[in-house]
């Protein structure tokens, strides 16, 4: 398998993102070229509420909706506190440069970009438990480090415009 040479870029805003928001940066970036994977990482905003006074009740949060990223529908499960955007290390200064326009006209507050390696690079053992004995060459290298061994990867890893 050919290893493609990538670089994460981390956005941090200052406040958590609304759906809406989250949405149209999301939209943004996917119209980029080099881009392999994007993370949103947050709060968890389950759908019961598991503990307190309201155990077992439906939890209404307003941020967890569904949007809309390309042609395809994902439901936003966290309240959106960073973003993880894995890019072609060849298209880094210029997805860098357009990604700064974009914050810029999307976001009313501060935020914190920073480049480096944030994701698992390396096969994990949960991968590897994950995808199946003899297949570790043949993992798609932007699913490496995505498994969470304790759920389905389609309740967690959404793959948009493949």
């Amino acid at each position: 398998m050919k290893e493609i040479k990538a670089v994460d870029v981390k956005i941090f805003p200052y406040r958590r993102l609304k759906p809406q928001t989250t949405e149209k940066i999301l939209n943004g970036i996917m119209e980029y070229d080099g881009i392999l994977r994007v993370i949103v990482n947050g709060n968890s905003i389950p759908k019961i509420v598991g503990f307190g006074p309201a155990k077992g009740t439906q939890n209404n949060h307003e941020d967890r909706r569904v949007i809309k990223i390309r042609e395809d529908s994902v439901e936003l499960r966290v309240s959106v506190g960073e973003l993880i955007v894995t890019v072609k290390y060849d298209d880094l200064d210029l997805f860098l440069e357009k990604l700064q326009n974009l914050l810029e006209n999307t976001l009313s507050f501060g935020f914190e970009v920073a480049t480096g390696i944030f994701t698992k690079t390396n096969i994990t053992v949960s991968d590897y438990m994950k995808v199946g004995y003899g297949l570790e060459n043949n993992v798609d290298p932007r699913l490496i480090g995505m498994v969470d061994p304790k759920s389905k990867s389609g309740d967690t890893v959404k793959l948009i415009g493949d």
